[in-house]
């Protein structure tokens, strides 16, 4: 199934886990894609196995840097069909929300949330022209219920209130605009957490973390023609955790 093909696609923060399987996962199915990162060595790294898959450095917190990789991407591939907003920055937080510094919070929403409408504003003109544009961003479920992070949950929480809103204004002018919230995703950024990934799994309905494939899947179908009367929604990739709290529900049918 080839449901991109002639497609061009921009995906950010993608030189690794959920944004690089996205760009291959789009990538098998015909599209032409820019693998941009802040790190452009490591996007190089990535595109070099991804078919059609060409790198671009590109920094979510510059306005110019943005605009440069959208238009390259329009130079390169003579359209821009697809655009995945999916770079994010998660500061830990301090032990007492009082000691929160304003730079950490301010870097979460600079790259997480403000990232994201910088992309989109240099991106759906284009999109309008393709006349099959789509928008597909990745939250987390941290922006539906507190998992922790004050700052990316509130980023996180703002591109899902982004989404409805910018979903009712691009409607008209044909493009869709829709996100996923994945739970705990096992990626490169738990490498030296393998035990909290382990204690997580139990907590899930469905028994496991998720993959990037997991919610590479789900973008491919938010972005394809498939989803065609689909926007403004928020799709749950998250294996039931936001369903049921497991542990509550298996506390309450013991008899001790």
């Amino acid at each position: 199934m080839r449901r991109f093909e002639g497609y061009g696609v921009l995906i950010t923060g993608a030189g690794r886990g959920i944004g690089e399987a996205t760009a291959r996962r789009l990538a098998r199915e015909g599209a032409r894609v820019l693998v941009t990162d802040l790190d452009e060595k490591r996007a190089a790294r990535a595109a070099e196995s991804i078919p059609e898959a060409v790198a671009y450095g590109c920094d979510v917190a510059d306005r110019s840097s943005v605009e440069a990789a959208v238009a390259y991407a329009v130079e390169r591939f003579g359209t821009l069909d697809v655009l995945v907003n999916n770079a994010y920055a998660c500061t830990p937080d301090a032990p007492l929300f009082e000691d929160e510094p304003d730079e950490a919070w301010a870097r979460d929403l600079d790259i997480t949330l403000t990232g994201a409408f910088r992309c989109a504003r240099a991106a759906l003109p284009h999109l309008v022209a393709s006349g099959r544009g789509a928008i597909v961003t990745v939250g987390s479920v941290n922006g539906e219920q507190d998992f922790g992070n004050h700052a990316y949950s509130a980023a996180k929480a703002g591109l899902a209130s982004l989404t409805r809103t910018l979903a009712g204004h691009a409607a008209p002018r044909g493009v869709r605009v829709n996100l996923v919230a994945p739970g705990t995703i096992a990626t490169d950024a738990w490498t030296g957490r393998e035990a909290r990934l382990a204690r997580a799994e139990p907590h899930y309905p469905m028994g496991r973390v998720g993959t990037p494939d997991d919610v590479a899947s789900a973008v491919a179908f938010l972005a394809s023609q498939d989803a065609a009367w689909i926007t403004g929604v928020t799709l749950p990739v998250e294996g039931g955790l936001l369903t049921s709290n497991v542990g509550l529900r298996r506390a309450l049918g013991r008899d001790d």
